[in-house]
């Protein structure tokens, strides 16, 4: 991919802070952090999105992502950690090449998801739902 920026720091076109490199994956610091220290592992190869990302490949993302998520919690003293993966625009993602981002997190970052939860009218609802994804899968 020509325009991906991310692909563009895999062959070294543009600066990045490189923490973590093999054959398969390359983690660098984010340089929009959420909380400092938010490192980001991507696939050398261009994937995108989730669903059209080889199993290996997402096994190999998520593997570096807890080595780098166990060296911020010895190297910040961080109290936890938030590993996560946007896919598509409506749920934020916006460099379209997959990617985890590994954020360390401490008990007064003052950071927070505003995570709003919602609830199902019933019972009935929450079956029909599932009903459709076991079908699906």
């Amino acid at each position: 991919m020509n325009d991906c920026i991310f692909c563009k720091i895999v062959a070294k076109e543009i600066p990045a802070t490189i923490i973590y490199e093999d054959d398969e994956v390359l983690a660098f610091m984010d340089i929009g952090p959420i909380i400092k220290g938010h490192a980001l592992v991507i696939p050398k190869k261009h994937y995108d999105p989730i669903t059209e990302t080889p199993d290996e490949i997402l096994a190999q993302l998520h593997i570096t992502a807890k080595k780098i998520a166990s060296a911020q919690l010895n190297a910040f003293g961080a109290d936890g950690v938030n590993i996560m993966q946007n896919n598509g625009k409506a749920s934020g993602q916006e460099v379209e090449h997959i990617h985890v981002h590994v954020i360390p997190r401490f008990n007064n970052d003052g950071h927070h998801w505003n995570w709003n939860a919602k609830k199902y009218d019933d019972i009935d609802e929450m079956n029909e739902l599932a009903e459709k994804l076991r079908e699906q899968l």
